[in-house]
This record gives structure tokens, sequence and C-alpha cells, in this order.
């Protein structure tokens, strides 16, 4: 069962987050994870949104994400963002 892997972050220095992203986006596919939307502009049919963009990964599973998420080998990688981003994650499982 697919699971999707949602990102929103607030960047402060976006020269250095841009590192970031060119590591973890290969990171993420050796876990089986592709971008399914990138710099998304959320459309608020009801309720509240802080209309920050997102970022949505598919993975072939939630495990997959676990995988990712607590790999020793994504710890160097998620220094990259510290102190140049504020993000927002969440996972679920797909149908």
């Amino acid at each position: 069962m697919s699971a999707y892997f949602i990102v929103q972050a607030t960047i402060a220095d976006e020269p250095q987050y841009q590192k970031y992203r060119e590591a973890v986006v290969p990171f993420i596919a050796k876990f089986g994870g592709k971008i399914a939307a990138r710099g998304a502009k959320v459309e608020i049919f009801e309720g509240d949104h802080d209309t920050r963009p997102v970022v949505m990964f598919e993975f072939p599973t939630m495990e997959a994400i676990h995988a990712f998420w607590n790999s020793p080998d994504y710890v160097p990688i998620k220094k990259l963002r510290e102190g140049v981003a504020t993000i927002n994650v969440w996972a679920f499982p797909g149908v």
C-alpha cells in the first residue's frame, strides 16, 4: 500500500535549504520515495491553512517512510537544514 510524506517549510536561508533539497531528494529515492508534488500551492476549499506551499512524496509503504526518517545516514543530511528552515512533516498510508 502506498504511503504519503508531506513537508511544509518556512525557509529563512534559501541557498542553504537548496543544499538540503539536493541531498535529501536522491536519498528519499533510495527508499522508494518519489516526488508527487513540489512547491504546490494549496487551494483552500474549506477551513484554515497557512498558505505555505507543500512538497509531497509517494513511498511504497509506511515502513519505507520510517526507514528513511530513522536512517542514521539521514542525520548528516538533516543537519543541512538546521537553523535555516522550520518544517512540518506528516505521513499517512494510502488506500
